[in-house]
């Protein structure tokens, strides 16, 4: 043997059985780059070429509160894929407004839901909510204990001590009585209002930037499925676990 396959024997015991017949590099070579370690099949042994980094699938909810659709959906699809991926395969931004309208009355801006006041207030508090607790780990479980209860306005309060003990209820609630929670649920009228093409319903959801139909209906039959196809990274273990599609439901306008 070779003083440079025996040094390599000794080092990495089995990576030199793993060359194919094939492979036209020195062992010694066979770790210097990706595209050689994979020409020899020793990729897995070479710890110094870590997996290339990919960027993360971009989704965006336009939701309201007591949308059954988008309670539906936030809960049995986007928390759950949430729980099964590492956090750097999917980055999520949550816009509670969905098919409410705004005008401006004595120069303040007023809501009017599809659901009621009902759900203009389950909006601010979402709103709010993530406002103050910043953090996308911190709030989406507060906000998926909200949606997934009886109702999506009267359990802030418990949802936090499950979740997320540390946020005051207190600051939350005086940012959706004041100007703070008004300003924020305008912001997400504007961002609702912007989208392109305009939402026909809720929950409407943008992948990547786009919103077509086929891309809406995959993500309502199954978000899992449809993330770990567009994560152009290594597969992580939770895309074993894709499960069987769902019918789709939404809020139209």
């Amino acid at each position: 043997m070779a003083p440079a396959l025996a040094l390599l024997a000794l080092l990495a015991p089995g990576l030199v059985a793993v060359a194919l017949p094939a492979c036209d590099y020195p062992a010694h070579l066979w770790c210097s780059s990706r595209e050689i370690a994979v020409a020899c099949q020793a990729e897995s042994r070479c710890a110094n070429l870590s997996h290339p980094t990919a960027p993360p699938v971009e989704l965006s909810l336009y939701y309201e509160s007591l949308c059954p659709a988008c309670r539906g959906f936030l809960v049995e699809q986007l928390f759950t894929t949430w729980l099964l991926l590492p956090s750097e395969t999917m980055n999520i931004t949550l816009v509670p407004y969905g098919n409410a309208q705004e005008k401006k009355v004595g120069g303040k801006w007023q809501f009017q839901c599809q659901h009621g006041s009902e759900e203009c207030l389950g909006n601010m508090i979402q709103a709010c909510l993530m406002h103050e607790a910043e953090n996308f780990t911190t709030y989406f479980p507060v906000i998926f204990c909200m949606e997934s209860g009886t109702s999506a306005t009267k359990n802030l309060e418990a949802c936090l001590q499950v979740y997320a003990p540390q946020l005051d209820a207190g600051r939350i609630a005086a940012c959706v009585r004041g100007d703070l929670g008004t300003a924020l649920m305008h912001r997400n009228a504007q961002l609702t209002e912007a989208l392109d093409p305009p939402h026909q319903y809720v929950p409407w959801i943008v992948v990547n930037g786009k919103h077509t139909d086929e891309l809406q209906e995959q993500a309502q039959r199954s978000l899992l499925r449809l993330v770990c196809q567009l994560y152009q990274g290594e597969k992580p273990e939770g895309c074993q676990s894709a499960a069987a599609p769902k019918p789709r439901a939404v809020c139209k306008r």
